[in-house]
């Protein structure tokens, strides 16, 4: 692992760090933040999955966490969204390939070789973590945003016991009926519906739900409402009785000043889940 950058920030220190990963077959980087009581013991976990087009860095140098998370003593870990590289397949549209990892498994060809992000986020980044900084990985949690928001619901429901509590800020909520999803999940995964089905947040909470309690956000002007399909979830969320909140939050677009306006509230969400 080679230290990128360190920089003190409210007390702590925002990191970023390559390594070489196994599941993707290349060099990823990552974003973390530890807060001032990390220098004291193990601190608790808070995963932040962005969107389409974004890399670790977007989330980490917009979104406001470090101030929220420092207050509470709580890590924020900021991965990229796809492995990258010359020779990492890609595409020339901007919601596949480099930048779209979708957080799922390749099986399909040219994907197949690097694109394994599930494994990457469910498995090799939280060891990576646990052998290296002062974090409680018996202590975590997950949110996202869009393309982020999809991956932290569908992680948090099919890995249950691993996430103390889940939200997302405008998830792809739907995948599986909207173009944001059926495109690249026959692309990663085939042309096999069937397969599609763990990686949709709406099918999931219908068929298990999240063993714990789920904040989602939806802005009420954003301008991907008819691709993220809110009101799939919503009405999942209603039907399984979830222990949850669906917000529609008036006036808001989908942009990070959306989501940096409610990112206190999600972070206390998640301090008292993690602090319970």
């Amino acid at each position: 692992m080679k230290v990128v950058s360190e920089n003190r920030c409210f007390g702590g220190v925002q990191g970023v760090y390559s390594h070489a990963s196994k599941a993707c077959a290349c060099d990823m980087t990552f974003g973390l933040f530890l807060p001032d009581a990390a220098q004291f013991g193990e601190v608790p976990v808070l995963w932040y999955l962005s969107g389409l087009t974004c890399t670790h860095e977007n989330a980490m140098v917009k979104a406001g966490a470090q101030a929220w998370a420092a207050e509470e003593g709580i890590a924020l870990v900021f991965p990229d969204t796809s492995p990258r590289g010359d020779d990492v397949a890609n595409d020339e549209a901007y919601d596949l390939g480099q930048g779209a990892g979708f957080y799922v498994n390749a099986t399909e060809t040219p994907w197949v070789p690097h694109f394994r992000m599930w494994d990457y986020i469910a498995d090799e980044l939280p060891a990576l973590l646990g052998e290296n900084f002062a974090v409680d990985l018996e202590r975590q949690s997950i949110t996202g945003h869009s393309m982020g928001g999809h991956g932290a619901l569908t992680l948090a429901m099919s890995l249950p016991g691993r996430f103390r509590s889940v939200s997302a800020f405008a998830p792809i909520a739907h995948p599986t009926a909207s173009d944001w999803g059926r495109k690249q999940l026959a692309a990663y995964l085939g042309t096999d519906e069937t397969t599609w089905a763990g990686h949709d947040a709406t099918l999931l909470m219908q068929e298990t739900g999240f063993d714990g309690p789920v904040l989602i956000d939806q802005g009420g002007d954003d301008q991907f409402l008819d691709l993220l399909k809110p009101e799939a979830l919503s009405a999942a969320m209603a039907a399984k009785r979830q222990d949850g909140t669906f917000r529609m939050q008036k006036g808001y677009d989908h942009s990070y000043f959306f989501v940096s306006t409610f990112m206190e509230d999600h972070v206390a969400f998640h301090s008292n889940a993690l602090y319970a």
